[in-house]
């Protein structure tokens, strides 16, 4: 599978959601914890009213996870029916749903869940929405979501690029991009072809999510186990904040799907 060689990666900064980092993350990015926040077009907040906060929780708690999907599971009116339930775009959770089974057939014993998939891509990007984005039914958010440079300012870890700008736009440094919110370095290594189309592109959220999952069961990681769970969750930022926001949008969405 080759990388795409002219991703969508916005040319110009205002054309991008930029999200704001919090720094510890090795390969990908963080959030605001009273729900996410964006910078828009005009430069203005954009923030997801939904309540979400960061649960209460010991480090290495397990998650609730539902019943794992079925293999041959009919994708387009599960996701219609779940989104009802959950809030969830179903765009969004096909792709999640999809990343499932495909992990579990690769790994089973890493136990992966979309509830957890979901949960980052609440918590990333708002499931491709954050901002002014919007996901389109091919997947692919517009405009393009691509993180602040990793320029060593307050708050930011340096990173100095990697790729030519090649995916983030930026030839200075190392952005994250689309709607998982991966470092150039990151989707190298994990990058994915979620939709079958020959390309793995990270602005692309079937790509994204099955990237996401091979990050996640990365290390023979068992994500059903309170600790695989965390430490899972917590490559994407080491901050306990971060995965209790993680844990508390997992939770939200197996709930809803719960008998």
């Amino acid at each position: 599978m080759a990388v795409r060689k002219a991703p969508r990666a916005p040319r110009r900064r205002s054309a991008a959601v930029v999200i704001a980092f919090v720094l510890a993350g090795v390969g990908l990015v963080a959030v605001v914890l009273s729900g996410i926040a964006a910078i828009d077009d005009d430069g203005q907040a954009a923030r997801r009213g939904d309540g979400l906060r960061p649960a209460d929780v010991g480090q290495g708690t397990p998650v609730p996870q539902p019943p794992a999907l079925a293999a041959g599971l009919d994708l387009v009116a599960w996701s219609a029916h779940t989104a009802a339930r959950s809030g969830v775009p179903a765009r969004a959770l096909r792709a999640y749903a999809a990343a499932e089974m495909e992990q579990r057939a690769k790994t089973p014993a890493c136990r992966l869940s979309w509830t957890t998939l979901a949960a980052i891509g609440r918590v990333e990007s708002d499931h491709g929405q954050l901002g002014r984005a919007n996901l389109d039914p091919d997947g692919m958010s517009t405009p393009a979501i691509v993180g602040v440079p990793l320029d060593g300012s307050q708050g930011v870890r340096e990173i100095r690029d990697t790729d030519g700008g090649r995916l983030d736009g930026d030839t200075t440094y190392d952005r994250a991009v689309g709607p998982m919110q991966f470092l150039p370095t990151t989707w190298d290594r994990y990058g994915a072809d979620g939709n079958g189309d020959g390309v793995r592109d990270p602005f692309q959220i079937d790509d994204a999510a099955a990237g996401a999952a091979a990050y996640l069961c990365a290390g023979g990681r068992d994500t059903a186990s309170g600790a695989g769970w965390w430490a899972g969750v917590m490559t994407y930022n080491r901050s306990v904040s971060y995965a209790r926001l993680v844990w508390a949008a997992a939770d939200r969405y197996a709930g809803a799907v719960a008998p």
